[in-house]
């Protein structure tokens, strides 16, 4: 009768043998810790500052890289609605100049700034100069609310894309402490502390 012989597994066979989960975990971790994750991330969520400077350059840019594109034409909206007003209150204070200039001179008016409207004519020069000034500084404000548009569009672009990698979803808790401590010298005194965590 023949005996089987069991010899011990050779240190090759050991080695294949071997959990490997703890080698995973390294290498996983070794990923996190060089930033392979931290790549991935930036694709998914752009860079504040880059997303700034391309809605400087461009209107617009920067809610499309956000992935809000549907902010886009409101943007520009507001952008044609400030410039169509604009235009509105030049035309109007070109006239209300020339009148003004046309009525100072009387008959002798060279017309420097083109003939009076008539709309305009026969009003007083007092008037005329009042009317023309409200409608320069309402018409130079403008400029003023385009550039702030301009700016708004910026901020907006670049606040978002630093909120967009916040977690805002309803899995978020709240936990609150409320203990007492002792302040300085040795006052009483009552801390609270609070944390945001996920579920």
């Amino acid at each position: 009768m023949d005996i089987p012989v069991f010899s011990q597994p050779s240190a090759d066979l050991q080695v294949i043998d071997r959990d490997y989960s703890l080698l995973e975990y390294r290498y996983y971790s070794t990923m996190a810790n060089t930033g392979v994750y931290q790549e991935n991330e930036s694709e998914e969520y752009p860079e504040p500052k880059s997303v700034l400077i391309k809605s400087l350059i461009i209107p617009g840019w920067g809610q499309i890289e956000n992935r809000q594109i549907w902010k886009v034409p409101i943007v520009y909206g507001i952008f044609a609605g400030i410039g169509v007003y604009a235009m509105f209150l030049h035309d109007q204070y070109s006239d209300y100049r020339a009148a003004h200039y046309n009525s100072e001179r009387g008959p002798d008016t060279d017309f420097r700034f083109g003939p009076t409207p008539e709309r305009l004519e026969g009003l007083n020069t007092n008037e005329l100069l009042s009317t023309r000034n409200s409608y320069r500084n309402q018409r130079d404000m403008m400029f003023v609310a385009f550039g702030l548009a301009y700016a708004l569009n910026a901020i907006d672009a670049y606040v978002f894309a630093h909120m967009r990698s916040f977690d805002v979803s309803d899995d978020l808790s709240f936990n609150g402490t409320l203990q007492p401590t002792m302040v300085t010298e040795s006052s009483p005194g009552v801390s609270l502390s609070f944390s945001l965590k996920s579920r």
